[in-house]
């Protein structure tokens, strides 16, 4: 039999057994033994009905604050004022937490001004962290933003928590219109303290209302390496994507030189090499990535990419044509499938299987401007004069004759059609 089914039949007993002696005597070990498992499956208002049992039964103040806890939790405000009257002299037991959580619940039944009498009685006798707090959000609820602030200022002062800095910046920013110094609390705690995740979450989003990409670009740098430290790699990689998007936003060569200490993403930055036109870089690092895991599609973007830097292309071309070839053998691919059918008709090395392996990509991109100039380029080399003329014709039309090769292959193929 299983743990589970084992525990589950004595479960059941117990339940068979308590329901007996609750119509008998009072059984102070029976009611704790259910009062924490009810706590444990998540039913605290269960609980605290036993926990209120037990402490009529024993008097055993323990029981008294575990009810309190119970009745925050589950929202019985009403019980707690109820119950904590008799339980507010200064020679009780527990004092300050009755203190708080009465003013708690006094906060959540709308009654202010009896909340505010009873959180200036716990601070006056309790100066800590946690009661100012208590203080300030009083204040909060009756909306006098100013004392407010200044009682969270002052928790903040003497705890240094995130969770108080947010209340304070939050009244700062959002209720007195002090945006500057709501922004200064929080960068000093970052330079200070580091980038926990909410308050770094709080400023980014300031930032953002602002503008201020360097702001972004600060904070969330301070996050990857916090998360990079503490090993939590999901969240760093989620952080590094939205990094690396907005230093390619704000400067692509800040972006390279990230990505080249961090070495993360070595396939991005192979991309970043191609958009700043740094071929020989990019080479140097697909080939590393290739070596590595061998994938033919990194072994089309060397061929692709030795062909592009070499100074006399016509000593590799039969090097890049053997790679294209390995690697058609195994991708259908229509921009390799174009790239290499574009060498061998431009070079004159096959144009017919050229002009093969272009339709093939025409297949399936039949409106790609690249390709159609690469068909109406080997119909031209093929004499083909008239279907080349219509070919480069509709590539004119569509994107004109800015780029030097449309130009060229414009004017050859009118000069053929005219013969």
């Amino acid at each position: 039999m299983s743990s589970y089914k084992r525990y589950l039949i004595i479960f059941i007993f117990l339940s068979s057994l308590f329901a007996k002696e609750v119509d008998k005597d009072f059984n102070e070990d029976l009611y704790i033994v259910y009062a924490l498992e009810y706590e444990r499956q998540g039913n605290t208002n269960q609980a605290r009905f036993l926990y209120e049992k037990l402490y009529d039964n024993t008097n055993n103040y323990e029981y008294y604050i575990r009810y309190l806890r119970a009745s925050l939790a589950t929202g019985h405000f009403k019980d707690i004022v109820k119950k904590v009257q008799n339980h507010l002299g200064d020679n009780v037991k527990e004092q300050e937490l009755i203190l708080r959580i009465y003013c708690v619940s006094l906060l959540n039944l709308n009654q202010t001004d009896k909340a505010l009498e009873v959180a200036q009685k716990l601070l006056t006798k309790y100066k800590s962290a946690l009661n100012y707090e208590v203080l300030a959000n009083v204040y909060f609820v009756k909306k006098d933003y100013t004392k407010a602030a200044s009682y969270f200022e002052t928790s903040y002062s003497m705890n240094n928590s995130s969770n108080t800095l947010l209340n304070l910046v939050n009244i700062l920013y959002a209720y007195l219109n002090k945006k500057p110094e709501a922004l200064a609390y929080l960068e000093t705690h970052v330079r200070l303290f580091g980038c926990d995740s909410n308050i770094c979450s709080k400023l980014i989003s300031i930032y953002q209302e602002q503008n201020n990409v360097d702001g972004i670009i600060s904070v969330l740098k301070r996050s990857y390496q916090t998360y990079k430290n503490e090993d939590n790699e999901d969240m760093a990689n989620k952080t590094y994507k939205v990094l690396i998007s907005y230093l390619e936003k704000k400067d692509i060569n800040e972006a390279i030189l990230f990505l080249e200490k961090e070495k993360l993403d070595d396939v991005k930055l192979v991309s970043l090499y191609k958009r700043t036109d740094q071929p020989l870089k990019a080479l140097k690092l697909v080939r590393k990535l290739y070596k590595q895991d061998g994938n033919v599609d990194l072994l089309a973007q060397i061929a692709i990419l030795e062909f592009e830097t070499a100074a006399d292309k016509r000593k590799v071309l039969d090097n890049v044509i053997k790679k294209f070839n390995e690697v058609l053998t195994v991708l259908d691919n229509h921009v390799y499938q174009n790239y290499l059918g574009y060498i061998l008709i431009d070079y004159n090395v096959d144009i017919k299987k050229g002009l093969a392996y272009v339709e093939e990509a025409l297949k399936k991109a039949p409106n790609n401007i690249a390709y159609i100039d690469s068909k109406a380029w080997g119909n031209y080399k093929l004499k083909n004069c008239k279907i080349a003329y219509k070919l480069m014709k509709k590539v004119v039309d569509e994107v004109g004759l800015s780029d030097s090769e449309i130009r060229m292959h414009w004017k050859k193929i009118k000069e053929c059609s005219k013969k």
